[in-house]
């Protein structure tokens, strides 16, 4: 279609378009008031990650003179940001649930929140060393804790987290989600902000781990590319909607290692501290304490160039 007949065409283009977002209101956001910016959430977390590790990311060359200043310039910005995002979140919250509530409640509540989080931050930092010093002592191929924060999705990943996981335990609607999917963007690492993690996790090389929603992990765990802390299945209601809230992901214990493409499913499947779970195991079924759990190693036939397999050719299965 050159330009002269997009010119002809273009009035029933739009009314084609603008019919289907009338037909299904379920993919447009018009005639509402509210909704978060995820490229401000980002933006927010690029903040975060900046405060949490000063010197590596954003601005360097800190010093022990300047760091205050630093800290004091970076910190009303990231509140600014904060307070608007989590007023919108909390007014949108309030527009789809046809809340009668004032919206000024929501700028209000937002401050509070804001606030109550920022005096979070250091806690949570503190956390995030452990988890730092978690990835350098589980990879032997680590040369430093530093390699570990510039380098590693997965301490990017829990740094993300732990921060997503605050503002959700706050009651923060939707923000903590855009944040944790972000962080699946960037490192194919997608951990549910409901998740609760205890210190010193360590995710190792990390592209295609899930961790659910309902899902609980203990101190000193380490686990590698692949795992599933998943949903056995899903209860649902009279009427064939899945029920929330409930208990839904496994809870794994202090000092556990889980290696890579092992999955483990169920609201009361437990791993009990200090079990080893192999590599590609599929779990249904809790852990007691100390156990390993692997798989019968399967049986290779090793042929030389001139052999043929007398089941499928030149093919073994």
């Amino acid at each position: 279609m050159d330009v002269r007949r997009l010119g002809d065409e273009l009035p029933r283009l739009v009314e084609r378009m603008v019919g289907s977002y009338r037909a299904d209101p379920r993919t447009h956001h018009i005639d509402k008031d509210y909704l978060p910016s995820r490229e401000a959430i980002t933006s927010l977390v690029d903040l975060l990650v900046e405060l949490t590790y000063p010197g590596f990311f954003g601005r360097q060359g800190l010093t022990q003179h300047n760091i205050s200043y630093h800290v004091g310039e970076l910190l009303p910005k990231l509140w600014d940001q904060l307070v608007v995002q989590v007023e919108q979140c909390l007014c949108y919250e309030r527009e789809r649930c046809g809340s009668s509530e004032p919206a000024r409640s929501c700028r209000e509540k937002a401050i509070l929140l804001s606030n109550d989080f920022l005096h979070k931050l250091a806690a949570i930092r503190d956390l995030l060393a452990t988890d730092v010093q978690a990835a350098f002592d589980g990879d032997p191929a680590a040369r430093s804790c530093e390699e570990t924060i510039l380098s590693y999705p997965g301490v990017l990943a829990i740094t993300i987290h732990r921060y997503a996981h605050a503002l959700h335990v706050m009651g923060v609607p939707m923000m903590p989600r855009i944040m944790s999917e972000h962080a699946h963007h960037l490192t194919g690492i997608d951990i549910h902000p409901g998740a609760r993690i205890g210190r010193s996790f360590f995710i190792d090389h990390g592209s295609g781990v899930v961790i659910g929603e309902t899902a609980e992990v203990g101190d000193n765990v380490k686990i590698y590319q692949g795992v599933t802390l998943g949903a056995l299945s899903f209860p649902k209601d009279e009427r064939g909607r899945v029920l929330r809230g409930r208990k839904r992901h496994p809870t794994v214990g202090n000092n556990v290692t889980i290696y890579a493409n092992a999955i483990i499913l169920g609201g009361d499947t437990t791993i009990g501290d200090g079990a080893i779970i192999g590599g590609s195991v599929f779990l249904t079924r809790s852990v007691q304490p100390g156990h390993r759990v692997t798989l019968t190693a399967p049986a290779l036939e090793i042929r030389g160039p001139n052999e043929v397999s007398p089941f499928f050719g030149d093919y073994v299965i």
